[in-house]
């Protein structure tokens, strides 16, 4: 598998979060699928939710559930890992509601989420956010965001565009005057290329670099506490 910088970079910010979570502390990982990220809460107590209706594989998980209804009391969690799964959701609000219920007062949840990505788990893929998304969908649901940033940099995102071009960029257009689809398949030969070898580079280039602040990020990662 090519290298992806935003695996990378999701990494990195569940460790940071990871950190803060003091030993015993418990966290909820809602919408965890295969748990990528449980190793990093060995010191805690990790509990999951998951509804299991994609057709993919999942981890098992403490709760079998829609995220609009956890079966747990108020206040149960310490922490709320919440990674690339808003998007997935046809009521956000009320499932951020929901996972502060189960928050304690001052308790805290990463989310990560993407504003540029292809349709993905369908039928179960209803939105992109952008910053101001996110701000008004927390502040809505009872939480006091703490930051919102780039996951990523231009690069990553740009990465990702090339090597979405390089795979499905048309060598033959359906229709059109004859001599424009002539011209189309060369250069959309080379520019799918040029795309397959410069996307890694990217990707690399993002993974040691930081290029946030200019264009747009493929994904926003959100810091917020339950109030």
């Amino acid at each position: 598998m090519a290298f992806n910088s935003s695996r990378y970079h999701l990494l990195k910010v569940n460790e940071t979060f990871a950190k803060g979570v003091k030993a015993g502390e418990r966290v909820l990982d809602a919408g965890a699928g295969m748990q990528p990220y449980a190793h990093l809460f060995a010191h805690a107590i990790y509990e999951s939710a998951d509804f299991t209706k994609v057709d993919k594989s999942y981890a098992p998980q403490t709760y079998i559930c829609d995220l609009v209804d956890i079966p747990v009391e108020d206040r149960r969690f310490d922490h709320v890992v919440f990674n690339q799964v808003l998007e997935h959701l046809p009521d956000p609000i009320a499932v951020l509601k929901e996972l502060r219920r189960v928050l304690k007062p001052g308790g805290r949840i990463i989310c990560t989420c993407p504003l540029f990505y292809q349709e993905h788990e369908q039928p179960y893929d209803f939105y992109r956010y952008t910053q101001f998304a996110h701000q008004h969908m927390f502040e809505q649901a009872g939480f006091e965001v703490s930051s919102i940033d780039w996951l990523e940099g231009y690069y990553g995102t740009a990465s990702y565009q090339l090597r979405g071009l390089s795979k499905n960029l048309p060598l033959w257009p359906k229709s059109g005057e004859i001599w424009a689809r002539l011209l189309a398949l060369p250069v959309a030969t080379i520019i799918r290329i040029l795309g397959s070898l410069l996307a890694p580079i990217l990707a690399r280039l993002d993974q040691h670099t930081d290029s946030r602040g200019v264009g747009y990020p493929k994904n926003y990662v959100v810091s917020a506490k339950a109030i």
